[in-house]
């Protein structure tokens, strides 16, 4: 079945180098070069898969993002970006974006990072291995189904991916995960060197969900190790 990708991208050399590659792999792929005409087409539409580019004519990739997850758009977004420094890759995470590229790229990541997003949707969509639509432990409830997260009765907001870290952690409570176990389980791929995505999310997370994050409650820091979803709580 082929997949429906919107590309919002203002090089036309690189838009038309993502089209004709994504088309290989049998996408439906659409382009726009402005920033406010691809927020229309990605409130209008439905896609499988958003790639949008941070510096836009008109409105840049951050508000973009911003906008489609204040409307409750799930749509996974692979941000690129020609910026290579931290803040830029945080900021972008921290508006919802589920993965960024920085330009160059090459052609086997991209292709690598399309295809992650795309499974880590079949396994979320298809509810494997869930046999519940809510998980609770203490005052915290997770509606898998829904996609929302609440702590005594508190709705948490939580970006597409730092809802999915959350679900994964909590339907294996004691598990302890190594950083690159957690990029392949959570972002659909290993990439030595991105371990530091996994650290950001992680914090975010607790800064959301932790009444003290310094003394986490949910999600435990195991040291020279990973991460563990606390097993101790029911």
């Amino acid at each position: 079945m082929s997949r429906k990708i919107l590309i919002i991208e203002d090089n036309p050399e690189i838009a038309g180098l993502l089209s004709m590659h994504l088309k290989d792999i049998n996408c439906d792929v659409q382009t726009v070069d402005d920033g406010l005409d691809g927020l229309q087409l990605a409130e209008k539409n439905s896609y499988d898969l958003i790639i949008l580019d941070l510096m836009l004519p008109r409105m840049d990739g951050i508000q973009i993002c911003q906008k489609i997850r204040s409307n409750k758009n799930y749509t996974p977004v692979l941000m690129l970006t020609a910026k290579s420094s931290e803040i830029d890759r945080v900021l972008g995470l921290e508006v919802g974006a589920d993965d960024y590229l920085t330009k160059p790229f090459s052609v086997r990541e991209l292709l690598a990072r399309v295809k992650a997003l795309f499974r880590r949707v079949e396994a979320f969509t298809s509810g494997e291995n869930r046999n519940e639509h809510k998980l609770v432990f203490d005052d915290m409830v997770i509606d898998i189904e829904k996609r929302t997260v609440s702590i005594a009765d508190r709705q948490l907001d939580l970006t597409a991916k730092e809802f999915d870290l959350l679900v994964h952690f909590a339907e294996n409570p004691g598990r302890v995960y190594s950083r690159s176990q957690l990029l392949d389980k959570v972002w659909g791929y290993g990439h030595e060197g991105y371990e530091h995505t996994v650290n950001s999310h992680i914090n975010r997370l607790r800064s959301k969900l932790e009444e003290n994050p310094t003394k986490p409650k949910y999600v435990l820091t195991v040291w020279g190790v990973g991460y563990k979803f606390n097993p101790e709580l029911h």
